[in-house]
């Protein structure tokens, strides 16, 4: 997607950068901080969105609709992201033209270069909270962070936030090997699993992925990683940085002490938790505001990465605190007729699993779960543990797939996982439309009941609805 020689962005020196598919979470945000940055930005996307509006709000110029015609000789680099394909019309223009081009991650990579503290948040599942976390951390600091995050963070109003040249922290993402486009100087590994089947071969594959990320930093850099993850030290061997590892037990799968891990955990009513993070001798009462164990652990990789990046280690311990969680992270939606409304983002098993273990901890009569699986690839991968993760709940409903970027059905539906879980003893059921979930819902939800809409594609809207927002 690329011209023979790549774009060098210089902060001092800035140029005319467009974004093709500029509406997107983080394309929107790069394009926010370059603008920021004194750079003449401007883009284009299919259609109006409170994203696109807000750029526009910034005197970023948006094209709705992508046209051969809007990229011109006198920009500088035409940025792209991975779901573009060489018949986009932009992208067509850009070869013709002769222009230089960078994929989103590259161009990622080039801003975190002009930083002191590039910091790269990666891993299967957690990434966003993580990041949230140690953004929240370095905000209490005051420090001045860029951050640049994958949800919207209530702190800061958005995903971004543009601040002095000392820190940046984002999230790096394994799919297409992204994240290998990236410069950190520290960087965190939350865990390792298969995912992203669609373009990973394997387990082997991902791993050796992330292998090449911890290659990435330098030897006066620091790698933060879970000791949980199996042969982690397949990972970490050979590299020259600090290596810090956490975890929830004791001891990482070597039997060797963690250099972060939970004491005594305790849950309130809404399944939040206090505990004591201990690292070495040292011991730091911590207290969450958003529920579950595995917000346990994903508090302790920020405190452990921000112990790494010189913050006072009180205030790391005490910050976390400030972190109410993201939009689509177990989220309060409101209340209808008696009916508690959630929303969460879980897509993976683990994350679902996860999300169920959270529910299970608050009081409510029958649990229902409208879980919208997100690709066919990810869902025939995992059909077994789908229905397994699914059988937590007391009812599943199973809208259609959310397709995304694919196009092959590879033989299965929704119906192909609602069978699974029939065959676990679970009461499921396959209703392919929103319309049609909405009405099911209403006529079956009773008062004392919690719904949980749940996905990574549009399964909120139907919680949204019943909300009549």
């Amino acid at each position: 997607m690329s011209s023979t020689e790549k774009y060098s962005l210089d902060f001092s020196r800035p140029e005319k950068i467009f974004f093709v598919g500029i509406g997107g979470i983080s394309m929107s945000g790069l394009a926010a901080i370059l603008a920021d940055a004194g750079f003449s930005v401007s883009g284009s996307d299919r259609s109006k969105s409170a994203i696109t509006e807000g750029l526009e709000e910034k005197g970023i110029k948006v094209f709705y609709g992508q046209k051969y015609e809007n990229i011109t000789a006198d920009i500088d680099c035409v940025v792209f992201t991975s779901a573009i394909h060489p018949d986009n019309p932009e992208y067509r223009a850009a070869q013709d033209l002769g222009l230089k081009t960078l994929t989103r991650a590259e161009l990622l990579g080039q801003i975190m270069k002009n930083y002191n503290v590039p910091v790269a948040v990666s891993g299967t599942h957690g990434k966003t909270t993580t990041t949230s976390m140690i953004s929240e951390i370095l905000l209490a600091a005051g420090v001045n962070p860029t951050l640049s995050i994958g949800g919207v963070l209530p702190t800061i109003g958005g995903n971004v936030r543009v601040g002095g040249p000392e820190f940046f922290v984002t999230e790096a993402c394994e799919y297409t090997n992204s994240f290998l486009s990236f410069f950190p100087k520290v960087s965190i590994i939350t865990n390792i699993e298969e995912d992203h089947l669609d373009f990973f071969k394997d387990l082997a594959d991902i791993r050796n992925s992330f292998r090449r990320f911890a290659e990435l930093l330098p030897d006066d850099g620091a790698l933060i990683i879970g000791g949980d993850i199996a042969d982690y030290k397949e990972i970490t061997g050979g590299i020259n940085c600090k290596v810090i590892t956490y975890g929830l037990d004791k001891n990482d799968v070597y039997g060797n002490p963690m250099d972060y891990y939970p004491e005594d955990i305790s849950y309130n009513e809404l399944g939040r938790a206090s505990f004591i993070a201990v690292s070495g001798t040292e011991r730091r009462k911590v207290e969450l505001q958003v529920p579950g164990e595995h917000n346990v652990i994903n508090a302790l990789g920020a405190i452990a990465l921000a112990d790494a990046m010189g913050i006072d280690h009180e205030k790391a311990a005490a910050s976390v605190h400030n972190f109410k969680g993201t939009d689509r992270r177990f989220e309060y939606k409101g209340e209808v007729g008696g009916v508690t409304v959630i929303d969460d983002y879980a897509h993976h098993p683990t994350e679902i699993e996860a999300t169920l273990k959270v529910a299970q901890k608050i009081e409510h009569n029958t649990l229902w779960v409208v879980f919208q699986p997100h690709t066919f690839t990810r869902t025939k991968a995992f059909m077994k543990e789908f229905a397994q993760a699914l059988s937590m709940a007391d009812k599943v409903v199973l809208p259609d797939i959310y397709a995304a970027r694919e196009t092959d059905n590879l033989g299965i539906s929704s119906n192909t996982l609602c069978e699974e879980l029939h065959k676990l003893g679970a009461e499921a059921y396959y209703i392919p439309s929103f319309e049609q979930i909405e009405n099911f819902l209403l006529e079956n939800c009773t008062k004392g009941d919690m719904l949980i809409t749940m996905g990574a594609g549009e399964a909120y809207k139907i919680g949204e609805s019943l909300l009549g927002k």
